[in-house]
């Protein structure tokens, strides 16, 4: 065995950790906003944030960092598929930092203060489309690691481009709101 083929075992394990533990959580999301069940939802939305900076996080870094490696050292950054993974990588990571991270901790501050209220089911809500559109994303640089399309691939690539563009349409492209009516 080679160092490379290490390395990338370490990329795939990480990534698997952090982009399938995370569709599990987001899966739960969904299916508990489905079933009208907002005790679940809330339930999947903490375990979200709890493992946000302990577990995802990180896990992304591994990821990052062994992607970083392999290219440094074996594969170089010229490739197309390179450049969409890591355009893909800073596209996720900065949901994580600029919406996940904060909104769910002032989601949290916000339950600690004043319990469960409509407003926290609407922000838990805009966290949930954001996630749509994260996952879309995520599903285009998996695709974008097994696939690498070059830029001859204009099939493969229209293909991400309407992933992106649908996981953008099921984000934001209606209300899908849970919060109770006021009895």
């Amino acid at each position: 065995m080679d160092w490379y083929s290490i390395v990338k075992f370490l990329h795939v394990v990480s990534a698997v950790l952090w982009v399938g533990g995370g569709f599990v959580l987001f899966l739960l999301g969904v299916l508990a906003e489905r079933a009208g069940n907002i005790e679940d939802k809330l339930q999947a939305m903490r375990a979200s944030g709890q493992l946000g900076g302990k577990f995802f996080a990180p896990m992304s870094m591994l990821t990052l960092v062994f992607g970083l490696i392999m290219c440094g050292f074996w594969v170089g950054f010229a490739e197309l598929w390179i450049v969409i993974g890591l355009v893909g990588y800073a596209t996720t990571f900065s949901i994580g930092m600029l919406i996940f991270k904060p909104t769910g901790e002032r989601m949290g501050a916000m339950v600690a203060e004043q319990g469960v209220t409509p407003a926290v089911l609407a922000i838990g809500q805009r966290m949930m489309s954001w996630a749509r559109l994260d996952y879309a994303v995520m599903l285009v640089i998996i695709a974008d690691m097994v696939l690498k399309p070059t830029v001859h691939d204009i099939g493969i690539l229209a293909g991400m481009a309407m992933v992106v563009a649908l996981g953008a349409a099921l984000a934001f492209g209606g209300s899908r709101q849970m919060v109770p009516s006021a009895a």
